[in-house]
């Protein structure tokens, strides 16, 4: 009985309180007082798991649906916040033993009830994770695709741009990204996710970037041309600038993905090439790409503006006989990158990143406070 009216208080969006959870906070609180985490047998864990699994469902079936992307975000960031947080639901000794002079996470001996629990909520978050990274990558694709070339004007000139663009300009392509990652940036500090999350999904989205863009470039030839550099170079900035205004809690490592596309541009826009010899470019200009990525970009440039030369033929002999010597390797024969889907985080990295101290404020639901049955949680 007291397990229902629980589950039918957290089933609610009752909000956070001091930045926590409400529904974590009070789950765990009822947990504690029952002494669930200690139980041999107990059916309140397989209870709460089916009503995160069925909130998940219908996040799922928004997607599949065709909902808006404007829409699909809300939902699952607003679980995402209350989910993360509910990993001290599942308290292990570890983390847990320098806090219990705070009281409010006390020191217990979980059994398996509680560290599958454990398991089934890590698996869950992992989910929305997911859920939520690819659906910023699935709205960023299709700009992706027209800020890889520079538009064009009805006689076939490039379309020049500063280092910021205006509203009316060809290239609010760039900007939607940025308000992209804004909205979802607005949504996600909204519903409290923790900063380590959200630096995991912006670096991951960045990671997607770079890759998108940088292979864009080495498999067309209109792209590898000086005014297409000086064009992605300028929307290269505005992610810059993003990253800088969403600091270093939010944004991460993120302007550190972009390193292929960004090298690879510095190329494109440099002067004189003809003059650069192999070393300078390995050592100075380009050192994270590998030779085949160096060749394809050196043998595809054409400047469509000056019409200047690409590198030295001696530069281009030189990769060559780099590439023959590395011809056996098959990893290294590729000059694609691959995406990175893999889930960046484990519980642990959650469990490190909340203080015990921060939830000394937190107050539970108020729906159970009222109920002569929850008056342990006005302790």
């Amino acid at each position: 009985e007291n397990v229902d009216a629980l589950i039918n208080c957290v089933s609610k969006d009752i909000g956070f309180s001091q930045g926590k959870p409400v529904a974590a906070f009070t789950i765990y609180k009822c947990l504690l007082h029952w002494k669930s985490f200690e139980a041999e047998r107990t059916s309140v864990f397989d209870r709460l798991i089916q009503m995160i699994g069925s909130a998940i469902e219908v996040i799922d079936s928004a997607g599949s649906s065709g909902a808006t992307p404007s829409r699909k975000p809300t939902a699952a960031t607003s679980l995402f916040g209350r989910m993360t947080m509910g990993f001290r639901s599942s308290p292990s000794s570890n983390n847990l033993a320098a806090a219990a002079p705070l009281a409010v996470v006390r020191q217990v001996e979980a059994k398996y009830p509680a560290l599958l629990f454990k398991q089934q909520l890590a698996a869950y978050v992992e989910k929305i994770y997911g859920i939520i990274r690819d659906n910023l990558k699935k709205e960023l694709s299709s700009l992706l695709a027209l800020c890889i070339q520079a538009p064009r004007t009805s006689k076939g000139s490039v379309l020049r741009s500063g280092r910021s663009f205006g509203k009316d300009s060809a290239s609010t392509h760039w900007q939607s990204i940025i308000d992209s990652l804004n909205t979802l940036l607005s949504t996600l500090k909204e519903n409290f996710v923790p900063s380590v999350l959200i630096q995991k999904i912006y670096t991951q989205t960045f990671s997607y970037i770079n890759v998108q863009l940088f292979n864009s470039l080495l498999l067309r030839r209109e792209c590898c041309t000086f005014s297409n550099g000086e064009y992605v170079k300028a929307g290269l900035a505005e992610l810059e600038l993003w990253c800088c205004q969403a600091k270093e809690e939010f944004a991460g490592s993120s302007w550190d993905e972009l390193k292929h596309i960004r090298q690879a541009v510095g190329f494109l826009v440099i002067h004189q090439k003809y003059r650069i010899s192999y070393d300078e470019i390995t050592n100075d200009l380009c050192p994270i790409l590998s030779v085949q990525q160096l060749y394809r970009i050196c043998t595809l440039y054409w400047d469509d503006n000056y019409n200047t030369r690409s590198v030295a033929p001696n530069v281009i002999s030189s990769m060559r006989v780099l590439m023959t010597e590395d011809s056996n390797d098959a990893a290294s024969s590729s000059f694609l990158l691959d995406d990175n889907s893999s889930i960046p985080f484990s519980v642990d990295d959650l469990s490190n990143s909340l203080q015990e101290k921060d939830f000394l404020e937190v107050k539970p639901a108020e729906e159970l406070l009222e109920n002569p049955a929850f008056q342990f949680l006005h302790e």
